[in-house]
C-alpha cells in the first residue's frame, strides 16, 4: 500500500513526486540483447518470415485472444500490418533470433502516456519457435529496461483476457503484480472479455532486473539448454532481499 501523506487540510494525498516531468516517447530504435534483438516491425521485411513462424501454430492457438488473426496468408498479414502496426501506438517490434536471423515474434508497447509515465507491453504473438526459450524472456527483459532505465517509465502495464491462463502464466513468472479484473471491459471476436490488469512499478524494477539477469545468465542453462533455476523464484529471492 502506498505511503498517505496530509495537507493542511488534513485530507490524505499519496507520496509526493518531486521533479516529475513525465516520461520519454519510446524511440523507434532497436533493442540488442545476447539471444535476440528487437527491431521496429517493418511489414516489407518481418512480413513473410514471420507468417511462416506463426504458421508453425497449426490449429492457430495463440490468435485466440488476440483481436485478429490468424491470416490466411503473407500478404493478408502484410496488410494488416500496414494498416495496424506502422503508427506511434501501439509500437509495434519484430523479436529476431541472433542464431538465425530470423524474426520469430512480436510484441509492442501501447497505451502510451509519458505525462502519466505509465506504458503497457502487449499484442505478443510467439511462434512455436520462440515460446520458452532464453530469447522469449530476453526480448520481455529489454522491453522492461529501456521503459524503467532509458525512458523513465513509473509504471509497466500488462493486460490479458481473463480466461487466458498462459498470458496470466507468462505475467506471474516475469514478476507482475494482479492488480484486478474489468468486468465486460471489451468484446473480441464476438466475444465478451473480463480483463485482468497487472502491472511492475518502479521501485519494484530493481529486484526483478536482478531476477532476470540471473535467470538469463547462461551459467543457469546446463549443456542441454535446460535452465538451472526458474524465473519466478529468482524473482521472488530479490524482491525479498530487497525488503529486509
Amino acid at each position: 500500500m502506498q505511503k498517505t501523506f496530509l495537507n493542511a487540510l488534513g485530507q490524505p494525498l499519496g507520496a509526493s513526486v518531486p521533479g516529475w516531468q513525465g516520461a520519454r516517447r519510446p524511440p523507434k530504435s532497436p533493442m540488442d540483447g545476447r539471444t535476440c534483438r528487437l527491431e521496429p516491425l517493418d511489414p516489407v521485411r518481418h512480413a513473410a518470415p514471420l507468417f511462416e513462424a506463426l504458421a508453425e501454430d497449426a490449429e492457430g492457438r495463440l490468435w485466440t485472444y488476440l483481436s485478429a488473426g490468424p491470416f490466411k496468408d503473407p500478404e493478408e498479414y502484410r496488410a494488416w500490418l500496414l494498416a495496424h502496426a506502422m503508427g506511434d501506438d501501439p509500437q509495434c517490434h519484430a523479436v529476431v533470433d541472433r542464431r538465425s536471423g530470423r524474426p520469430l515474434g512480436t510484441a509492442s508497447y501501447l497505451r502510451i502516456d509519458p505525462r502519466a509515465g505509465s506504458i503497457e507491453v502487449g499484442a505478443i504473438t510467439y511462434s512455436p519457435r520462440l515460446q520458452r526459450t532464453a530469447a522469449a524472456t530476453e526480448a520481455m527483459y529489454l522491453m522492461m529496461r529501456r521503459v524503467f532505465e532509458e525512458l523513465g517509465y513509473r509504471r509497466y502495464e500488462w493486460k490479458c483476457n481473463a480466461l487466458n491462463a498462459a498470458s496470466r502464466r507468462a505475467a506471474d513468472r516475469l514478476g507482475f503484480t494482479y492488480e484486478g479484473l474489468f468486468r465486460q471491459a471489451t468484446v473480441v471476436k464476438g466475444h465478451n472479455r473480463d480483463t485482468m490488469w497487472l502491472s511492475i512499478l518502479d521501485g519494484e524494477w530493481p529486484a526483478v532486473k536482478r531476477g532476470l539477469e540471473r535467470w538469463l545468465d547462461p551459467a543457469n542453462f546446463d549443456p542441454a539448454g535446460r535452465q538451472r533455476q526458474p524465473l519466478g523464484g529468482l524473482i521472488a529471492e530479490q524482491r525479498a532481499r530487497a525488503a529486509e
